[in-house]
């Protein structure tokens, strides 16, 4: 992959991929597709470095990733964030996804971070350790910490529920 043909390709083949994964950890699709249209200007002037990385979409989710959380920073500065409101258009949620979001949303960042790129971006621990320079036992504890989180959180859902 070496000309703006293949960036294009390259493009196709993992912007919905991508997005999806931010949304996951923005829980807002437009602040998830603008990082990730960010991230892909930045890739195409290096596109023909890039091309000859193993996995440049790594590169690109990182750069997402750092755009996103960068952007959450200075939001939580400013009260108008807690004011946005979803595209009317979308389909109302689910009781399941809404209490997966809600569950997800109260883990530390780091702990989002390594269970959405671990079970949605099907990284390894590898991975998301080069990802976010952290040690791999490190990431391993994230991802134990936040399951067990999780699955506390969606056991009080289940039980508060019924």
């Amino acid at each position: 992959m070496t000309d703006n043909g293949d960036f294009a390709a390259f493009y196709a083949a993992t912007f919905s991929s991508l997005c999806a994964q931010l949304y996951v950890h923005t829980g807002d699709m437009a602040e998830a597709q603008d990082v990730v249209q960010e991230a892909f200007t930045r890739a195409l002037p290096r596109w023909s470095r890039l091309a000859e990385y193993d996995d440049p979409a790594a590169w690109v989710r990182k750069v997402a990733w750092n755009l996103a959380t960068s952007r959450w920073r200075r939001m939580r500065t400013f009260t108008a964030f807690a004011s946005r409101h979803r595209d009317s258009h979308v389909l109302p949620p689910t009781a399941d996804r809404v209490a997966l979001e809600a569950a997800l949303a109260k883990l530390s960042q780091r702990q989002r971070q390594a269970v959405v790129l671990h079970y949605l971006a099907d990284m390894s621990v590898a991975e998301i350790a080069r990802l976010t320079d952290a040690r791999e036992n490190t990431v391993k504890t994230w991802l134990h910490r936040g399951r067990a989180a999780l699955a506390g959180l969606l056991d009080e859902g289940v039980t508060s529920d019924a």
